[in-house]
């Protein structure tokens, strides 16, 4: 008895559709996570490898860097300042069967658990900290993560904080602070620089004045540089210093 053609195209295509359920292709950076009457068997992959349709049931895991971007959180820092701070976290999953079983939806788990650990670092440290110290409550947001993360199997390999907002009145009081450092620090510099000038002259007129004659070579010396610097005809008026009437008396030999 022959058999019907439409039920050889009937089965030809019965056993494609088989073939197609249980075939599976996954890439080198997925992994597939196999479960058999609700039953984990394990993870798959990279290549091509069967599962018994029906009875087989796969999840498909992607290994790579995720990269997550959490949204603005609004925190009051330990000196009491509101600021709203937002940042991006990467992690990649290491155990895609606990990335499955342990969690339902492992990317949503992160986000709230970074949005939750944000704030709550943010909260700890003053402000200063948060603008200048960046990299220690990167690391430390970093840290807390990953101990959280590690039970579904996920890595976080990075978290970086990348605006801090805070109030325009704040933001005024910080420019004058700022404006007031800067102030003072260029009148200790001012003054630093006086003092020197001054030691320096200071040990000048002791070393002139322990030589013979050094004050009267000295005096000319200011006139002729005033003299040289002038462009027109000038009168310079020179006083008769006191060491020069001096030297004639004890010349005359007069006391």
């Amino acid at each position: 008895m022959a058999i019907p053609l439409s039920a050889i195209v009937l089965l030809v295509l019965i056993v494609i559709v088989v073939l197609a359920a249980a075939i599976k292709i996954v890439r080198e950076y997925e992994r597939g996570v196999i479960f058999r009457l609700g039953r984990l068997l394990g993870a798959k992959g990279p290549g091509i490898f069967f599962i018994i349709p029906i009875f087989d049931n796969m999840i498909k895991i992607d290994l790579r860097e995720h990269v997550l971007d959490v949204p603005s959180q609004e925190a009051i820092t330990a000196d009491n300042v509101p600021v709203r701070v937002n940042a991006v976290v990467y992690f990649r999953v290491m155990n895609p069967e606990d990335a499955v079983v342990r969690i339902q939806n492992y990317m949503l788990g992160t986000s709230q658990m970074a949005q939750t650990t944000l704030r709550s670092v943010i909260g700890q440290v003053e402000l200063d900290e948060v603008l200048r110290e960046r990299d220690k409550i990167n690391q430390r947001l970093q840290a807390i993560l990953d101990q959280a993360t590690d039970e579904w199997g996920v890595k976080v390999t990075s978290v970086e904080i990348k605006d801090v907002e805070i109030p325009e009145g704040m933001q005024r009081a910080m420019a004058k602070a700022a404006e007031a450092e800067r102030d003072r620090r260029a009148r200790i510099i001012a003054a630093e620089g006086e003092l020197q000038a001054a030691e320096k002259l200071s040990e000048a007129a002791k070393i002139i004045s322990q030589e013979e004659g050094g004050l009267q070579l000295r005096f000319l010396q200011t006139a002729a540089d005033m003299a040289s610097s002038s462009k027109g005809s000038t009168t310079i008026l020179l006083p008769i210093p006191i060491d020069l009437i001096s030297w004639f008396r004890k010349a005359r030999g007069e006391k």
